[in-house]
This record gives structure tokens, sequence and C-alpha cells, in this order.
């Protein structure tokens, strides 16, 4: 018994000077703060107290910390309206320290009774302030975009968005009655595109979509947000989302064309090209995309079609001659797989004849390329009994 007393009296003695201490640091900040000066010294008080753990759930020191960086924020605002020369960055930063203070007040403070009554003492003084300031968190995070610190600009479009789900702000209604908040969002997706973090461009994508002139850019974000992540299902069903909306929008056609391509997936590639070719005919990237899987199906006639529509558009796009020219090759290798050479005599003629001014043209369009023209004009030279260009190509070839 006499041990136990002992150790409750050790454990009173220990406890007393820090009571005292707390009581002292509490008073002489808020003497500092009814001074109207010296707020900054009041709040290194208060965070010097709540460095010890043991101190970090009395809601008085956030309540004092919270009216020391509060008289901070009058000052400045005072400035800023005389025109006096204030850090522009720090008066923002003002207003986010006041949000994370206040918010882990009002949890403190929200905490239930030996009743289980909840009487949040600072809630609607707190809550009212805050929401006048509110707007400062939004262009504090535009304002550290433009300084390109996206990692800073996130937490204040974290706070700002974040407020919406806080009981502090409860009847606010933020998501129904803020028409920035999807601004927010689509600049949070931003910073966490920018800073490849794919949890940060999706903790607000969703919301950020509800922006109709951002989504088709955030929907490319979180495509790229999904690659980090090795989500193969999410980022194609993103990529194929993006398309359906905004087939014009350089970013997710040419990626899921590929992939359709690397799968051998012509049948896909070509629903793909359709789509894109009923909104916008005239496209040169859907008709390509057309053009090669026509050719991966081997219907020719069509492929032959669709890529002379595209010269008759533009002589200097190099690709469909190609296509037309692989086109007639590819003919003339099926029937020379009959092993009837002089059955299909004078049709195997006119398809090289026919191949040929096409591939001509292609090497003159992409000179550069001649794995792809020089073989075929190699057999082209050859079966038509093209002497000259014939020698001309085989030392090409010999010499590659």
């Amino acid at each position: 018994m006499k041990r136990r007393i002992a150790i409750s009296t050790l454990l009173l003695l220990m406890i007393t000077p820090c009571l005292w201490a707390q009581k002292k640091e509490l008073s002489q900040a808020r003497t500092y703060i009814k001074s109207g000066k010296d707020y900054d010294k009041a709040e290194k008080l208060m965070t010097d107290l709540l460095a010890n753990p043991a101190n970090r759930t009395n809601a008085k020191i956030y309540a004092t910390w919270y009216d020391a960086i509060s008289g901070q924020y009058a000052q400045a605002n005072e400035k800023l309206y005389l025109k006096q020369a204030y850090d522009t960055a720090a008066f923002f930063n003002i207003t986010k320290r006041m949000y994370t203070v206040a918010e882990t007040l009002d949890s403190l403070d929200a905490q239930p009774d030996e009743k289980g009554r909840v009487k949040p003492e600072y809630r609607k003084d707190h809550a009212e302030q805050l929401n006048l300031l509110r707007p400062n968190l939004y262009y504090g995070g535009t304002y550290q975009v433009r300084r390109e610190d996206y990692r800073k600009a996130f937490e204040y479009f974290d706070l700002y968005i974040g407020a919406a789900h806080q009981p502090l702000f409860t009847g606010y209604k933020y998501l129904e009655s803020d028409k920035l908040v999807s601004q927010a969002a689509y600049w949070a997706a931003l910073c966490g595109f920018k800073l490849q973090d794919p949890k940060m461009t999706l903790k607000y994508s969703q919301l950020a979509l509800t922006d109709q002139e951002k989504s088709k850019f955030v929907l490319h974000y979180m495509c790229e947000a999904y690659l980090l992540l090795k989500n193969q299902k999410e980022y194609l069903n993103t990529l194929n989302l993006g398309y359906k909306l905004f087939p014009s929008y350089p970013y997710f056609f040419p990626r899921l064309a590929d992939h359709y391509k690397a799968q051998g997936n012509n049948d896909e590639l070509l629903k793909l090209a359709d789509l894109g070719l009923r909104r916008y005919p005239n496209n040169t990237l859907f008709q390509l995309a057309k053009s090669i899987a026509l050719l991966n199906m081997n219907r020719y006639d069509e492929c032959i079609t669709v890529s002379k529509q595209m010269i008759a558009a533009n002589k200097e796009q190099a690709e469909p001659y190609f296509s037309i020219a692989t086109c007639y090759l590819n003919q003339a290798l099926a029937l020379e797989q009959l092993n009837e050479p002089r059955k299909y005599h004078q049709e195997l003629v006119k398809l090289y004849t026919d191949a040929c001014p096409y591939m001509e043209k292609y090497r003159q369009l992409a000179p550069l390329d001649t794995q792809r023209w020089g073989p075929a004009l190699y057999r082209i030279y050859l079966n038509l009994n093209k002497g000259k260009q014939f020698e001309e190509i085989d030392r090409l070839m010999r010499k590659n």
C-alpha cells in the first residue's frame, strides 16, 4: 500500500511542473494575443507545447494557437488593404495553417463528454470565419501552380475540397453550392500528374470529371496514373472512355490503336477507327488506322479505296501509298502461291504494274525507310523485267 502511495506521489510530482509550465505558456500566449502584437511568439509557444505528445489532446492549446494565427491573418490583411508590401505566399500560408489547426481543434472539441454529449464550443465561430477565408485556399493553390510548386499547390486544393467532408463545416454543402470545387479537383489532378504521383492524381479525379471543360485532360492524367500503378484494366477502360467522349483529343486514340495492333486485334481496331470516322469523316489518323486494319484483314479492295481517299485529300502522306502497293503485292503473292504462272501471268503483271508507282512514290516520300520499300521494289522490278531499276535496287540491297 505504501508502495502504491509512493508511486502516485511520484507521478503527481512529475505531472505538476508540466501543468504549471503549460499554464504559464498558455497565459503568456494569451497576453501576446491580447496586446495585438507578437502573434508569432504566441504561436511558437503553442507549437513548443505540442512537441510534447502528452499535450496533443489539449483543446485549449489548439484554440490559443488558432487565435495566434488569426491575429497574424488580420495583420497581413491590413497590410494588403493598405497596399503595403507583403509576402503573397506567406499570406496564403496563414489561411492554410488556420484551416489545419481549426480542423484538429474541432475533432478534439467534438469528443463526447462523460455523459456522451457532443457540444463543440468553437465550431460555429470558426466555421463562419474560415468560410469567408476559404477562397484563399483556392487561390493559394493556383498561385503555387504558377510557381510550379505542385506539392504545395496540392496541399491547398486538398484542404479546399476536403472542407466539404469536415464536420467543422457541417451545413455548408460545398459540393452542391461551390462551383470552384470541380476546378480545384482538376488542379489537384494536374498536380499529381506533374509530380507523377498516381494516388495524388486519382484522389479527386472523379470530382474533377464533373468540370466538362477540363474532363478530357483529367482522363488523360488518370490514364497516366493507372500506367504508373500498372493497372492495365483501368488504363484501358479510361482510354476507351476518353476516346468515346473526346475522339479528336490526340491522347486516347493512338494508344488504343497501338494496343489493338500489338494484340493483332484488327476487328477492334477497325471498330475504333469507324467510331471516329462517324464523327470526323476526314480525320487522317482514323483513316490510316482503318486502312491498316483492312490491310491486315486481307480486305484489300476496301483498303485501297480508303487509302486513295487519303491521297486525294493530301498527296504528301506517305503511308497510304505504301498500303495500296502492299495490297497489290499481297494479291500477287496469293496468285503466285497457286503455282500456275501461265494461267495468271496477265493478272500478275497488272498487279505488279499497279503496285509500282505507289511504292516508288512511297520511296520518294520516305527515302530512309529502305527496309519497307527496298524489298518491295526489288520484287516489283524483278517481275516487271525492269533491268535498270532492278540493278539499282539490287546494289542498294546488297550494300545494306
